[in-house]
């Protein structure tokens, strides 16, 4: 455990509706060590993505555990957990989220700024940021001007803004053609191994998955094997 950023102890994640109980997840353990490129893949309801909200604070767990860097999130206070989020993790998500109101240069500056990076600072990362997925041409852009592909090239730029430790990434390849998904899914191992990052990543898509450094496989919400 010393040199796993990740490490998950008997999660277990029941949904309760109408008097009816779903557990999407159940006595699942896994570890992801520093700079490791993680993929989990299962079929769709799996619970992937409920498992990287769980990692995320977005969720909560029915049991067990979850450490990140030697903290435990699902003891954390709502007001830690934002910290946490804004601090330590990158997100990106299926859905890019960008403002439609601000440019695609405003889209990756406001976490940081927003953050209490100078903004300066702030400016300069973003500027850095966008060279580095290829979009410098497309700063004054607004979302609306930019295609699918581009916008999820901004929401990953946006996932570094604020230096974090570790980068999660749920199905970010989902609503793009097959070019766009093999660029993205590029992008995203590139990037995290520039700037030396702890990835994990979910997907469905077997080419994308089949570049990570440790790969998992759930079904009936348990990892069964590595890959």
């Amino acid at each position: 455990m010393m040199n796993d950023l990740v490490h998950i102890e008997n999660l277990e994640k029941t949904y309760t509706t109408a008097g009816e109980n779903l557990t999407v997840l159940k006595n699942l353990s896994m570890s992801v060590s520093r700079g490791e490129k993680c993929v989990i893949v299962g079929k769709s309801g799996c619970g992937k993505s409920t498992l990287l909200n769980i990692i995320s604070g977005l969720d909560h767990v029915t049991s067990g555990n979850v450490f990140i860097d030697g903290n435990d999130v699902t003891a954390m206070s709502e007001n830690a957990l934002a910290l946490y989020r804004q601090k330590f993790l990158g997100l990106v998500f299926q859905f890019h989220y960008l403002l439609k109101d601000f440019t695609a240069l405003e889209n990756i500056f406001l976490p940081a700024y927003m953050a209490g990076v100078p903004k300066k600072t702030a400016l300069r990362r973003a500027r850095t940021l966008l060279n580095d997925v290829g979009l410098s041409d497309r700063a004054s852009h607004l979302p609306s001007e930019l295609s699918g592909g581009e916008r999820q090239r901004i929401a990953v730029a946006r996932s570094l803004v604020n230096n974090p430790e570790l980068i999660l990434a749920d199905e970010p390849t989902g609503n793009l053609d097959p070019a766009n998904a093999a660029l993205i899914g590029d992008l995203l191992f590139s990037m995290a191994d520039k700037y030396n990052k702890t990835l994990i990543l979910v997907t469905h898509d077997m080419n994308i998955a089949s570049k990570g450094s440790v790969r998992y496989f759930i079904q009936n919400g348990s990892i069964v094997e590595d890959l």
